[in-house]
């Protein structure tokens, strides 16, 4: 199969695809595969940001002016409606500026992005033992909060 001509998102949906039929067959037990990477490819094309690099493990990407991004995603799946995002380490080290998150719809399509700054996602972040990381969840309310700027227009059009 010569998928070389397939559109980006188009790729996404036949993954998606696959991962359901994998789900069918209980090899797999989750539905967000290659959502993170998407994301982040998605946010640094949007913005023009630099990609930092496999080593770096608390930023995703570098802005033109310095500015340090963790990217976050989540999709929004009949089975799975939260919007918790994935684990945030080491928080409390302020070891990025901004959290660049992103909700998708079941077909990879952006439902909602947003910038957010540490400050804000430390706060409103839960602590978890466990993995001693943070948990913030996506909620509509964020966009409302002072200091967010909502970029789902700008990544959608990058998509």
């Amino acid at each position: 199969m010569d998928l070389e001509d397939y559109e980006i998102i188009n790729l996404l949906r036949l993954s998606n695809s696959a991962i359901e039929e994998l789900r069918r067959r209980e090899v797999v037990t989750t539905s967000n595969a290659p959502l993170g990477g998407y994301a982040e490819w998605l946010f640094r094309k949007a913005f023009g940001w630099k990609d930092a690099g496999n080593s770096n493990k608390d930023v995703d990407a570098i802005g033109r002016d310095g500015t340090r991004y963790q990217i976050k995603s989540r999709r929004i799946h009949k089975r799975n409606k939260s919007r918790q995002l994935g684990a945030l380490r080491r928080l409390d080290k302020e070891n990025f500026d901004v959290l660049a998150a992103a909700l998708f719809n079941e077909d990879f399509t952006v439902m909602r992005a947003a910038l957010i700054p540490h400050r804000l996602v430390l706060n409103a972040s839960d602590h978890v033992d466990e993995t001693n990381s943070g948990k913030f969840l996506l909620r509509d309310s964020v966009w409302s909060w002072d200091g967010v700027q909502d970029v789902t227009e700008k990544l959608k059009r990058a998509q």
